[in-house]
């Protein structure tokens, strides 16, 4: 089974953070979260059970949230703040966050006019505050990297507030909407072209090219890194040809994914989708990639890109070649 961990430095700045706020911490549970280079998830989640109980006015999530600052985030905080612009930031964001913590993900979609980073926790213990917390610190962060030039439309938070809507808006200074079908930050299309304050250049390649080995190292072993190279070697297969090349059956995969807190529906969009941007860069058709993936036919592979991320293959083919 795989187990799920946060860089020891994230976990270092919350308790920095929750002292700061007055939150009494055993000495067992400050050790467990400053020993490295990670932190067991479950260390993690009764830090922030702990947090919650003795914080349990609302809006403390937020707080927290909102006082995280990029070094934090360990390279994955260098590495956004040597994007150029804040697209590249939201995309760098999406691939590599699993090295803070890797039982969530981030995913960027693009709509006609908007953008929406959009976040999938897979963890339960306080999950409306670290929602809330995390959230708060991406809108706080893109405003310190654009010198204070970003404006999100909307913040969107799946579960119901613990306060009055306004109280999230104030602290946020934008739009607050609970009960949405997914969380995640709104914001125009146009805010993707806004630059960063500390472009990096080549200091971003040697980052990027740190920040994948250790991504690499962090999934090296777990089942689901062994899917993704099946289905990247053969795209085309299904789930029963995969598990069985695995040496194990299809409801076993499901159950050995499930307990790494992955789908095999999923994981494969995801793996289709990252081969599709790829094709599209090097100016491939349409048609070929539509067959190289094993969609019927272009229409399926059109209605499947459209649906990952708010494009259609022509329309974001377009894009790159900007």
């Amino acid at each position: 089974m795989m187990r799920h961990t946060v860089t020891v430095r994230f976990a270092q700045a919350l308790l920095e953070a929750a002292l700061q706020l007055g939150v009494e911490v055993p000495a067992e549970m400050r050790q467990a979260l400053t020993s490295g280079p990670r932190v067991p998830m479950a260390e993690q989640d009764a830090f922030w059970s702990l947090f919650c109980a003795a914080r349990p006015e609302p809006l403390a999530g937020l707080r927290l949230g909102l006082s995280l600052q990029a070094g934090h985030l360990d390279i994955v905080g260098l590495l956004l703040l040597s994007c150029e612009t804040l697209g590249d930031a939201l995309e760098v964001l999406a691939e590599y966050a699993p090295i803070v913590g890797d039982q969530a993900r981030f995913e960027v979609v693009r709509a006609a006019n908007e953008v929406t980073l959009r976040y999938w926790p897979e963890f339960q213990a306080c999950r409306n505050e670290r929602v809330e917390a995390t959230l708060g610190c991406v809108v706080n962060l893109a405003r310190w990297m654009t010198s204070r030039g970003f404006q999100p439309r909307e913040l969107l938070f799946a579960h119901h507030p613990s306060a009055e809507a306004e109280a999230y808006a104030a602290l946020l200074c934008c739009p607050v909407r609970f009960g949405a079908d997914v969380n995640g930050v709104v914001m125009d299309a146009s805010e993707l072209a806004r630059p960063l304050i500390h472009a990096g250049g080549d200091v971003h390649a040697h980052l990027r090219a740190l920040a994948d080995d250790m991504l690499a190292s962090l999934r090296q072993g777990s089942l689901s890194a062994k899917v993704e190279q099946v289905i990247r070697a053969h795209p085309r297969w299904g789930k029963e040809r995969i598990a069985e090349t695995l040496g194990i059956s299809g409801r076993h995969l499901n159950r050995k994914l499930g307990a790494e807190s992955v789908s095999f529906k999923a994981l494969r969009e995801t793996v289709l989708f990252g081969m599709a941007r790829e094709a599209l860069h090097g100016r491939q058709p349409t048609s070929a990639i539509s067959a190289q993936l094993g969609f019927s036919d272009e229409n399926a592979f059109s209605r499947a890109f459209s649906r990952w991320s708010g494009q259609t293959p022509a329309q974001y083919a377009r894009g790159v070649s900007l």
